[in-house]
Formats: structure tokens, sequence, C-alpha cells
């Protein structure tokens, strides 16, 4: 099924108005879309047994849901990124002190 049947009748839902035969056939045409009467037919005989509202919650608490994790991972790449900083400081500190003791060595 085209997800455009499927926009069709969200739209229909949207604006309080039955998911019907003609109504979608009427959004599809002016969506620029050739209707299929078969394909209608069977969205409107699907809809009919479903409650939409609660398909459409479900669906925004489904695609809220899976961002969460995603801050954890930024969180530890940030950490990661703040211990290679913190090494990378860190050798440069000893580094330093080894070039220092070695001119200290020369002049001592």
């Amino acid at each position: 099924m085209g997800m455009e049947y499927i926009y069709a009748a969200l739209m229909l839902h949207e604006v309080k108005k039955k998911v019907e035969e003609s109504d979608l056939e009427q959004v599809l045409k002016a969506a620029g879309v050739e209707p299929d009467p078969a394909r209608i037919k069977q969205l409107v005989s699907t809809l009919s047994n479903l409650d939409i509202d609660e398909i459409v919650s479900q669906a925004a608490v489904a695609t809220v849901a899976p961002a969460a994790p995603a801050a954890p991972a930024q969180a530890e790449e940030a950490k990661a990124e703040e211990k290679k900083e913190e090494k990378k400081e860190e050798k440069e500190k000893e580094e330093e002190e080894a070039a220092l003791a070695g001119l200290g060595a020369l002049f001592g």
C-alpha cells in the first residue's frame, strides 16, 4: 500500500472526517495521485477495525523512545575525548620535563 493512501486517511481523520472511499479518492486526486479503487477499498476495510488515534499515539511514542539512548552514547564519547586530551597533555608535560632534565644535565 502506498504511503500516499495512508497520509490521505490520516489527513481525513485529523480533520474529523470519516475515512470513506469517496473522500480518500478526492484527497488522492487533489494530491495528483491516480487513485486505485482496490487499494482504497482495502484501506477503508482495514481502518474500519482500528483505532487510528491509538495507533498514532503509539507511533509518536515509538519515534521518541529511540532518541533517549543516544545521550549516554554521546556522553561516553565526550568522556573518551576528555581522557584522550588528558593523556595528550600528560605526555606533553612528561616530554617537557624530560627535555628540561636533559638541559639540566648539560649545564649541571
